[in-house]
């Protein structure tokens, strides 16, 4: 028996999920800028309360390590270390695409086979962080960030029907979406219950990450920005 805190702060949802045996127990999320560190821990606490369970019923932690936003990053990542250093259990780390792969497939249970799933964060202007699985959420493309054009992904466009989705698919929907192979979703919300599949699996497979040493996965390097003088 496994019962996971889930937690996702990658993106611009702040997230916590309860899963027991891979199972979505509850989750609280809100999806607004610039909360994740004044909500996380209020939000953890009261999925905790809600569901009569105590800190030392859980067995891992499981936490959403990027790609995407730093700070969101940084703040969920040290939460989750921090719940794993004080209640001595493991740290699950899941790749931030590959749960949005996840979760999108399980909530389209009429997908083709042979079509393809493209999650897509934004990463500032016309980049994206994005990755292509297929309906197994295996990896066809890895990990990385790429600027989007009406060229983009045109080989494999051209041989499968391809999902984008993640609010790194909406900024480049004029771009994507003017091929016919293209399927570019408006409405797709991250959320931490997509971890509880992969949470599970990689629980079962004491797949765990060095609380000690796991960075996020950032991606890229942090570049401040610069105030604007007077």
């Amino acid at each position: 028996m496994s019962l996971i805190l889930q937690i996702e702060t990658a993106t611009q949802t702040c997230s916590v999920a309860l899963a027991k045996d891979g199972v979505v127990l509850d989750f609280i999320e809100r999806t607004e800028r610039n909360i994740h560190a004044s909500v996380i821990t209020l939000f953890i606490d009261k999925l905790m309360k809600k569901n009569n369970y105590q800190f030392s019923d859980l067995n891992a932690i499981a936490i959403s390590m990027g790609p995407g936003s730093y700070t969101g990053l940084r703040i969920g990542v040290s939460t989750a270390k921090g719940l794993c250093y004080a209640l001595d259990i493991p740290l699950v780390a899941i790749n931030t695409l590959e749960a949005m792969s996840s979760g999108f497939v399980s909530n389209h249970f009429s997908v083709n086979p042979d079509t393809l799933f493209c999650p897509m964060i934004d990463a500032k202007r016309m980049e994206v962080y994005c990755a292509i699985y297929n309906s197994k959420t295996e990896v066809l493309l890895e990990t990385k960030a790429e600027i989007i054009d009406e060229n983009s992904f045109k080989d494999i466009l051209d041989r499968n029907v391809v999902y984008f989705f993640g609010d790194g698919a909406l900024k480049c929907e004029s771009s994507l979406g003017t091929h016919f192979n293209a399927r570019v979703i408006d409405d797709f919300e991250n959320s931490a219950k997509y971890l509880s599949a992969i949470a599970h699996q990689k629980y079962l497979q004491k797949d765990f990450a060095d609380v000690a040493y796991f960075e996020p996965f950032y991606l890229k390097d942090f570049i401040a920005g610069k105030k604007k003088s007077n």
